[in-house]
């Protein structure tokens, strides 16, 4: 994630997207969520959030850019409630915020969008509200807001497992160079899941494939497009046929590998 940028009293932070390189999952639990490990690597497509002061308990949010009708501008707006959570939280009670989010990344795309902007939120209303408050705590009140947040927060190439929210960073070297393809209709993760979960897909080897660890340690990039794995992509697949011609058409024209990016197309 970049560093907030502060001007004129608002603090401004840019927060990448993601895809997962891999995706293990495993049946569904009795919480209702599913025992994950992926490995997540931050991309060059970013949100940027704006956070303004605002009367105490003031929390608004204005929402720009691509598919920017497609995001909630009111209480259930994931900044918002980041904003929200972090106030609660941290004992501030005189909090406010207007909040503006200029979106680039896909909405309901499996890139973290919404999650991104919780992170961006959690980061600039900290600095906003001047709180002590460490990276580390940071990234636990995010996991509450969503498993892909404490990524968004942390950024780079991590290992994600437990519901994706455990970290560990991941060596990676070298650059990567990703051909990403937007459907005009993205796919909700609940439903994903659900579907997952009627077609009986759960993993049982929930280790990411040594194969990509290592392509990544190598910066192989051959050897990363072959080790690309995603076992939500039948779930998807299923319920959106389409799609798959779009993955056989990157391979025809030349893609190391295509893949489904989390939960999205």
């Amino acid at each position: 994630m970049a560093s907030p940028a502060i001007e004129d009293q608002a603090v401004r932070v840019r927060v990448a997207g993601k895809i997962n390189l891999t995706l293990r999952s495993g049946p569904r639990r009795a919480d209702g969520y599913h025992s994950l490990a992926t490995v997540f690597q931050a991309v060059s497509i970013f949100d940027e959030i704006e956070a303004a002061p605002a009367k105490p308990g003031e929390f608004t949010v204005t929402v720009h850019g691509d598919q920017a009708d497609l995001v909630p501008d009111g209480p259930d707006n994931l900044a918002v409630r980041a904003a929200r959570l972090l106030a609660e939280q941290a004992g501030h009670a005189d909090a406010g915020v207007n909040l503006v989010i200029r979106k680039s990344i896909p909405v309901t795309g499996g890139m973290a969008g919404g999650s991104a902007d919780a992170a961006g939120a959690l980061l600039a209303c900290s600095v906003l509200w001047d709180l002590d408050i460490t990276p580390d705590e940071l990234r636990v009140l995010g996991a509450q807001l969503g498993a892909d947040v404490p990524f968004c927060l942390a950024g780079g190439t991590a290992l994600g497992t437990d519901r994706g929210d455990r970290l560990v960073p991941v060596l990676s070297r070298g650059s990567y160079h990703w051909v990403l393809a937007f459907s005009d209709r993205g796919l909700s993760t609940p439903a994903v899941f659900a579907k997952f979960d009627e077609l009986g897909c759960g993993n049982t080897a929930l280790e990411p494939p040594q194969d990509l660890l290592n392509a990544l340690v190598s910066g192989d990039p051959v050897a990363l497009g072959k080790a690309l794995a995603n076992d939500l992509s039948d779930a998807a697949l299923a319920l959106r046929p389409d799609l798959r011609r779009v993955i056989e058409t990157g391979t025809d024209l030349g893609a190391i590998g295509s893949i489904i990016s989390g939960s999205g197309p």
